[in-house]
């Protein structure tokens, strides 16, 4: 006879952080903030999701768009190499 297993809930919860623009009252962001954006980008260049950070849905599209413009104008890098790490093409493989 087999034995039931006991389906246990995997889910993990999170704790729900205020959003500190929210808090501040920010109405928008502009590219050109290079210091907050720089809070939401981690140290190889990415954006923190939410529910790291801790911003809402609204605020949280509003970095996303500012530190997307900030890299096309060249104010916050695409991607942090970490050690001077080189890149070979093919042909040196």
């Amino acid at each position: 006879m087999a034995k039931k297993r006991e389906v246990r809930s995997t889910r993990r919860v999170f704790a729900v952080k205020p959003c500190r623009l929210c808090k501040d009252k920010v109405t928008s962001i502009s590219f050109k903030e290079v210091d907050v954006l720089s809070r939401f980008v981690s140290d190889r260049g990415k954006i923190i999701p939410s529910r790291i950070s801790g911003s809402c849905a609204k605020h949280q599209r509003m970095i996303a768009n500012g530190v997307k413009r900030a890299r096309l104008a060249a104010l916050l890098p695409f991607v942090k190499i970490k050690g001077g790490l080189v890149r070979r093409t093919r042909r040196e493989r």
